[in-house]
């Protein structure tokens, strides 16, 4: 494994968020904007897609969850995935409910419409 280089003074997230600096009079450069709050309030948050077969009856079913909003937004959400799958499903509690294991699709769905997904078990 090949060594760091030590001129390497910060490590900065994808979101641009400052991590670590040894250098006592560096700046970063993002600074200012974060502590204005001019960072980007309209990201959308990651939504973790899981496979649950538990208490189902031994049927497949996806849970979606992560999601930040108010209940009229996640039940439009979940209405606007079951009609483009075709499935059955419920938007409940904060979850997104889609029966059968259609993860592919419904990840596939949700990037398309801006949505940050992870896959979350299997």
């Amino acid at each position: 494994m090949a060594k760091k280089s030590k001129k390497q003074k910060f490590k900065a997230t994808e979101e641009g968020g400052f991590v670590y600096s040894t250098n006592s009079n560096f700046a970063f450069e993002g600074l200012a904007s974060l502590l204005d709050g001019n960072n980007e309030s309209d990201a959308k948050p990651t939504l973790d897609v899981h496979l649950e077969k538990k208490h189902r009856g031994g049927k497949a079913a996806i849970i979606i969850r992560g999601f930040a909003g108010t209940e009229d937004e996640l039940n439009e959400l979940g209405k606007k995935l079951k009609t483009s799958m075709g499935v059955g499903g419920s938007a409940k509690d904060g979850e997104i409910i889609i029966q059968g294991d259609r993860r592919d699709k419904a990840m596939e769905l949700l990037e398309k419409w801006g949505y940050k997904t992870k896959r979350i078990g299997g």
